[in-house]
């Protein structure tokens, strides 16, 4: 099945082609014989009851610093004109990451969206999560100082983070005699209009962040990310190194209570987090990382799993 493929993602220049989960999918669709086309999230406009979008046919290769070629730019109806568009924009979560979800949602009765974007726009990472709390650490969401105050008479050592950040940025660890923390809660209250998240700090973390990949709710794999010298953050991003690991029996009974739930919503490429073999902290449905770690370990290839999942879901659209 030779699909025409959206790819609403950040620019081109600025991935490392080494570890980037999209352009990974990006040359696995080129390598099943699928057209690609790249474009900006603003790049969108809705006009006459039509999503368009301001494109650039793309061609991918794995050669660092010239690895994408643009054509001729073009303008796509989205619902007519693609068979698939791959939702792959980093965050942050803002309102203009939410907009462009409630376009795309348009569009979903002539072309498959991943993930699907109502489903994503309903599932951020650290607020959806709460839905599976017996699986997570003791969690406050808050913009007081006294709550997060008694949380840490209560809890010792936490850690605070925004509620719509990523890649580890502005992740915080506050000792139990709270130091520091009426300086940070005012920071964060100044730069953020939303509450934040305050988590009871697991001390396994410096073992590793377990990351977990599921497609179309079956786990396809898993890494784990230990932090550098003096941190806290595990993720890739923050200067995590990516070592082989297995499940855990809670983290398979994470896994199957999740499973279910992520196929009903059309959730069909996520990343969860665990640390310490049980204790689940996000649910990633953005734009959900680590196959590239993931596949150089187990000698597996989760982007082909990826496009076989979507290419299920498009024969199952035709019968239905």
């Amino acid at each position: 099945m030779s699909l025409r493929v959206a790819v609403q993602m950040d620019p081109l220049e600025g991935i490392g082609i080494a570890g980037d989960s999209s352009f990974a999918l990006m040359l696995k669709a080129q390598e099943l014989g699928h057209t690609l086309f790249h474009y900006l999230a603003d790049a969108l406009t809705y006009q006459d009851g039509r999503l368009f979008a301001g494109a650039h046919p793309v061609t991918v290769q794995a050669v660092t610093g010239d690895h994408f070629t643009l054509g001729e730019f073009t303008v796509l109806d989205l619902g007519r004109d693609v068979d698939v568009v791959l939702m792959r924009q980093d965050p942050p979560f803002d309102l203009g990451y939410i907009t462009a979800t409630h376009l795309l949602e348009r569009i979903q009765s002539e072309t498959l969206v991943v993930n699907d974007p109502a489903a994503v726009r309903d599932a951020p990472e650290k607020l959806w999560v709460l839905d599976f709390s017996q699986f997570m650490p003791p969690t406050a969401i808050t913009r007081s100082l006294g709550v997060a105050r008694e949380f840490i008479k209560k809890h010792g050592e936490a850690v605070l983070k925004p509620l719509h950040g990523n890649a580890g940025k502005a992740v915080f660890k506050i000792g139990r005699d709270g130091a520091n923390l009426a300086a940070l809660m005012e920071v964060f209250n100044t730069a953020y209009r939303e509450p934040h998240m305050l988590q009871a700090f697991v001390p396994e973390v410096s073992q590793g962040d377990k990351r977990i990949v599921l497609v179309d709710g079956e786990v396809t794999g898993a890494i784990n990310r230990r932090p550098g010298a003096g941190e806290i953050r595990s993720n890739l991003a923050a200067g995590g190194t990516a070592e082989a690991t297995e499940l855990t029996e809670t983290e398979k009974e994470i896994c199957a209570a999740l499973g279910p739930e992520l196929k009903r919503r059309g959730l069909l490429f996520v990343g969860i987090d665990v640390i310490g073999g049980k204790w689940l902290t996000e649910i990633n449905v953005t734009s959900p990382t680590g196959i590239v770690a993931i596949d150089a370990f187990n000698g597996s290839d989760t982007p082909g799993l990826i496009w076989a999942a979507i290419e299920r879901r498009l024969a199952k659209r035709k019968k239905g």
